[in-house]
């Protein structure tokens, strides 16, 4: 199982969202997503989501909290486990990104966007909920939410 993290960075009632447009294969092209990655050898999920920060976006966060531990069941890709946060950066102009293009985007904009349908179940909670929350989301081969799973 893959480990990643995955960070909606907030400033001024907007999420930076990243719009995965530039990876011949990716997984997530055409989507809309918060920033992350995977967990490099001896790093924390703090550690990761910190570094992706400062690599894909050239932000340092401030106030980083976790939210919640995703499981994606992802026949095409193989399943990950990833650490979901928020966060607060402040930053007006973002840096070109080798994995797509970065953009502030008011939250209630987000739901119009082009995003991964377990994002329409999880993207609510962060709103929500204040406690930290364990979701599992099943995908069907070829992308489609079969269901999902939350725990409280």
């Amino acid at each position: 199982m893959r480990l990643t993290t995955l960070c909606y960075v907030e400033k001024d009632g907007k999420y930076l969202m990243l719009h995965r447009v530039k990876k011949a294969q990716d997984e997530n092209a055409g989507k809309w997503i918060g920033i992350g990655g995977h967990l490099e050898e001896n790093e924390s999920p703090e550690e990761c989501v910190r570094r992706e920060a400062r690599e894909e976006a050239g932000l340092e966060l401030r106030g980083l909290r976790l939210r919640g531990i995703l499981t994606f069941i992802l026949p095409d890709w193989g399943n990950e486990l990833t650490f979901l946060y928020t966060a607060h950066a402040d930053a007006d102009t973002l840096p070109a990104c080798e994995e797509g293009e970065l953009q502030w985007v008011p939250k209630e904009k987000v739901p119009e966007l082009p995003l991964w349908e377990g994002d329409r179940v999880f993207l609510p909670l962060l709103e929500s909920r204040q406690t930290c929350f364990s979701l599992k989301l099943n995908y069907a081969p070829g992308g489609a939410l079969l269901g999902w799973t939350l725990e409280e």
